[in-house]
């Protein structure tokens, strides 16, 4: 077995293990074994979306890859939404195994406190529009135009063909965890910064004022394993050696 911790990827809302795509093989080349979660809904998995899917589905996602693949002292990333699934992934790891993660990283993430929920820092604005469309779709949230997230041509043009509707359920949902836990965690929080995607402003300015973040800006969208995966695996493989 590879002596370099493992590492595991969480996708955030409309996405899949399939937008790992592009660092799946220079991190396996460094040496990491790596998987790539698809969260219940979402993906290959769009197929078992349904309305009550909540938050805790998707921690449970994480946790029994985990647990299935035998994993210890993993290097845990979540991007987008899944910094939500991260961080309860990761204290739901930490009460079994005090050595389960080693390094938690957000990815343009949520990065919530205890008792938070991931729509809680939105706008009214963006909370009452979101919300509209999901109960008009079946309590999913539709996938938005990925030129957002800074994406252009065959980029965008795949995510526009794989990106699925998202499960609404964990949007006002709110995350108990173990702060003083989680705050002993070596943390990393990816920024991206061109475009900013405007949701994330809040957590930008949360981890610069919180002890114990590394904070590492990418002058790309919200989307860094696709649109510069090279430079991401770097400060994955930096993450995972810290």
């Amino acid at each position: 077995m590879s002596a370099k911790p493992p590492i595991v990827l969480v996708h955030g809302a409309w996405g899949g293990a399939w937008i790992w795509r592009r660092v799946l093989p220079p991190l396996r080349a460094a040496g990491h074994e790596v998987h790539a979660v698809t969260l219940t809904g979402d993906g290959e998995r769009a197929h078992l979306r349904r309305a009550g899917i909540d938050l805790f589905d998707h921690i449970d996602d994480v946790v029994a890859l985990v647990q299935a693949e035998e994993l210890s002292g993993i290097v845990l990333v979540g991007h987008s939404y899944g910094g939500m699934v991260a961080t309860g992934a990761a204290d739901r790891l930490l009460q079994a195994d005090a050595q389960a993660v080693r390094h938690l990283v957000y990815v343009d993430a949520m990065v919530p406190l205890p008792g938070e929920g991931w729509g809680d820092g939105h706008s009214a604005e963006v909370v009452a529009g979101r919300t509209a469309a999901a109960q008009a779709n079946g309590n999913a949230l539709p996938p938005p135009d990925p030129a957002g997230f800074g994406l252009t041509g065959a980029d965008r043009d795949w995510l526009l063909r794989r990106q699925v509707p998202h499960p609404f359920g964990p949007y006002r949902q709110s995350l108990p965890y173990d702060g003083e836990r989680w705050a002993r965690l070596p943390r990393s929080f990816i920024d991206c910064t061109a475009p900013a995607y405007p949701t994330i402003d809040a957590m930008r300015q949360r981890v610069r004022a919180l002890p114990g973040f590394r904070v590492v800006e990418m002058k790309t969208g919200h989307c860094p394993m696709v649109s510069a995966p090279q430079e991401l695996v770097r400060h994955l493989l930096d993450a995972a050696a810290a």
